[in-house]
């Protein structure tokens, strides 16, 4: 599965860029690698399934993630 590219805002608000998904390498799970835009702007990553899903915020199901704006996919094109 991919993911579009670009800055998402968390449900509680800071903004993330996401760079893609990659692969666990030993078990094969796809997670999602992305950088804080804020403070150290470190690398982070999280399981797709938990990236995608929609969780409670004050009774209403709301995306953990939003795209904010797209960007393009640095890692589509072939190896050269």
């Amino acid at each position: 599965m991919r993911i579009q590219p670009g800055i998402y805002r968390h449900y509680k608000g800071p903004e993330y860029r996401v760079f893609g998904v990659a692969r666990h390498s030993e078990t094969e799970e796809q997670v999602v690698v992305y950088q804080a835009l804020y403070g150290e702007y470190s690398l982070w990553i999280r399981p797709l399934s938990m990236f995608l899903e929609s969780v409670d915020v004050d009774g209403e199901r709301v995306p953990r993630f939003a795209l904010v704006q797209a960007e393009d996919d640095l890692f589509s094109r072939g190896a050269p």
